[in-house]
């Protein structure tokens, strides 16, 4: 008789296409993002996510109550904002094996870093965990790439470096409340897919990270 993929015990219900084997309902329930790394298109995963109750987050966890983003600065910065969460969606697609954990080191090291440039002082900060270093790395290019961008459309620096950092802790503060406490998890990850429209690497999508247009 045929047996589940990963408990070897049960009868399989499901193709699971991240073991590339069948699995049973259990295992799909228990394992998801625990074990496996689960690709975000899996329709079962995507039914789990209606289920899962995120960890909950009270108001001494907000990651840096001394930066306030008001929905003012949001609407004000939305271009840029849907530029960023696209550009750390792509970073995380583009570092094989990243979760939402790496994700938000990534963020924790941006957010430092900005943190200083704010100051007046020049000093990059860089996660020793080698898949948010990954996704910082690439995150940090296409900040740099937009604002030369930009330089060379208008001839100004239109791109403040208070902006970037309001928005990236904006983001740090939508990842802690996706938290699902799996270990592997992304459903950080699916969010910023769903909010932003972008394309997973590994769907070879040919989509090209939003624009943003200069007045």
């Amino acid at each position: 008789m045929e047996l589940c993929l990963l408990c070897e015990t049960r009868k399989p219900k499901r193709f699971c296409p991240a073991t590339r084997g069948d699995i049973c309902s259990q295992c799909c329930g228990t394992e998801r993002e625990a074990t496996v790394d689960c690709p975000l298109d899996c329709e079962y995963l995507i039914e789990g996510r209606k289920h899962e109750k995120p960890v909950p987050v009270t108001e001494d966890m907000v990651p840096h109550p001394d930066i306030r983003v008001t929905e003012a600065f949001l609407e004000r910065n939305k271009e840029l904002m849907t530029f960023l969460g696209y550009s750390l969606f792509e970073a995380a697609m583009q570092t094989p094996g990243a979760t939402d954990g790496d994700t938000r080191e990534a963020l924790a090291a941006m957010i430092k870093t900005y943190k200083t440039l704010d100051s007046g002082l020049i000093y990059e900060t860089r996660p020793a965990n080698p898949y948010a270093d990954s996704i910082q790395q690439r995150l940090r290019a296409s900040v740099e790439q937009l604002k030369q961008r930009m330089f060379e459309q208008s001839g100004v620096h239109s791109i403040r470096d208070a902006d970037v950092l309001g928005l990236l802790v904006f983001l740090d503060r939508i990842a802690l409340s996706h938290d699902n406490g799996r270990r592997r998890g992304r459903a950080f990850l699916s969010s910023l897919y769903e909010s932003f429209g972008a394309m997973p690497a590994h769907n070879g999508g040919d989509e090209q990270a939003p624009s943003i247009v200069v007045p």
